[in-house]
């Protein structure tokens, strides 16, 4: 009989896994809750109107589609049977020999989840229209709004976590204010827009070197955008934000928040750990062997963000996606050695750097041969993620789509979508809104 490896998790990690095994005996079975590939490193770039969804995903029948021992199944993983070697989906079962769980990681916002409806992630397509969404209903309502201090908090954003997706957000949303925005509204000046950045840490991307994140905060500076480091939130409503700095308590109104700081593992760890008795370390992840599987079972692999790896000398190996994709294929390679009966040693990362895009032609890169920074990083930053979109066709239409940007300074997918408009001025508490119930806007005509 056909070995059977099931995959949890159509993401860097586990698309990787399902393609490399496309010369292998094994059926394999790649389950999602999504019928999509998402390239997450872009999300930033949906979130402002940069790119449109469609551009940085890609449905996973099609990418697998002439694979003929792969088949991929909408489903929901719920639980496992570690004894009878069945993965429990929410409406059914899937017998495996193998199972590689790939299942990544969510927001985290360190024991107050009430924060997140206030202040939205970056994780999915839903998180960066609903970002989207935000942002440019923020300077529809400064346009509506009469009172100088409410304007003011409209025109506030407030970018939480100083990685590369809190840098890539906040540049990006300079850009949108300085330059996109600019001679689009009558009442307002986008370009006064105050964008802050805050880092719990004492620099700017705290995982690079100290001089690109020397370099990473002059970019940021030159957009106008205020960098707030060692500065704690401690506080989030829909009126704003509480920072702490050095015991010293700030309150800072703004209308949009965006959260780019923490995450936590799927729930499927816990599941893990429960059935199978696995460790999980303090976000949640699965603590695995050298050769990734849950110690004691070596038919469980975790693979990608949900696992809790570390290198050669035992640093955790960081959650971006070449660190996913490289694990998908040493699965797959040792997989494959298994059923032929040779040995493979255990995993090593092979670092090949580190890449945060701040803006128009500037970027820092964090390379194993080199430092760069400004417009040569960029270039890089330009290539690397082109060359990783998973399909043709998806790189053919961001490359065109970034082209027109940079030439145009412009973005074309300002669209403002959802069921309804967030509350703007001009109607009292509890009304419908200023246009209805319809939920139209005009900056979708843009």
């Amino acid at each position: 009989m056909t070995h059977r490896t099931v995959i949890v998790g159509g993401g860097f990690a586990g698309l990787t896994a399902a393609r490399e095994l496309a010369g292998a005996p094994v059926e394999v079975t790649l389950v999602d809750r999504r019928n999509f590939h998402l390239f997450q490193p872009l999300l930033y770039q949906v979130a402002t109107g940069g790119l449109s969804p469609a551009n940085i995903a890609a449905p996973l029948r099609s990418i697998l589609k002439r694979q003929r021992n792969a088949t991929v199944l909408l489903g929901d993983a719920v639980d496992l049977d570690v004894a009878g070697r069945r993965l429990l989906l929410s409406d059914g079962e899937l017998p495996y020999d193998t199972l590689v769980v790939a299942a990544g990681v969510r927001h985290h916002y360190f024991g107050r989840p009430e924060w997140e409806a206030l202040a939205p992630g970056l994780k999915t397509l839903e998180d960066a229209t609903e970002i989207r969404r935000r942002v440019l209903l923020a300077f529809e309502a400064a346009e509506r709004e009469e009172d100088d201090a409410a304007r003011r908090a409209w025109l506030t954003f407030v970018v939480v976590g100083g990685g590369p997706t809190g840098v890539e957000l906040a540049g990006a949303l300079a850009e949108i204010a300085r330059t996109t925005l600019l001679h689009d509204f009558r009442r307002i000046d986008p370009s006064q827009a105050r964008i802050l950045l805050v880092e719990g840490a004492e620099r700017l991307l705290p995982t690079f070197a100290p001089q690109l994140s020397a370099r990473a905060a002059v970019s940021v500076a030159r957009l106008g955008v205020e960098v707030r480091t060692g500065a704690r939130v401690v506080d989030v409503t829909a009126l704003g934000v509480a920072l702490e700095t050095g015991g010293a308590r700030e309150e800072i109104a703004a209308r949009t928040v965006l959260w780019a700081a923490g995450i936590a593992a799927s729930p499927l760890g816990a599941l893990l750990a429960r059935a199978a008795g696995a460790t999980l370390d303090r976000a949640g992840r699965v603590v695995v062997g050298p050769d990734l599987t849950v110690p004691g079972h070596p038919e469980l692999f975790v693979i990608g963000d949900l696992a809790a790896a570390v290198d050669a000398s035992g640093q955790p190996l960081p959650g971006v996606a070449p660190v996913a994709m490289q694990q998908g294929a040493y699965v797959a390679r040792l997989l494959e050695g298994r059923l032929a009966g040779r040995s493979v040693p255990p995993f090593r990362y092979r670092d090949k750097g580190s890449l945060a895009v701040i803006g128009r032609d500037a970027a820092v890169a964090d390379l194993p041969f080199a430092r760069l920074w400004g417009f040569p990083a960029w270039l890089v930053w330009l290539f690397v993620h082109l060359m990783y979109l998973v399909q043709f066709a998806n790189r053919l239409l961001v490359f065109l789509q970034w082209a027109l940007c940079y030439l145009g300074r412009n973005r074309f997918a300002r669209l403002i979508t959802g069921p309804s408009p967030l509350p703007l001025p001009g109607k009292a508490q509890g009304a419908r809104g200023p246009l209805g119930d319809r939920g139209e806007t005009t900056s979708a005509r843009r």
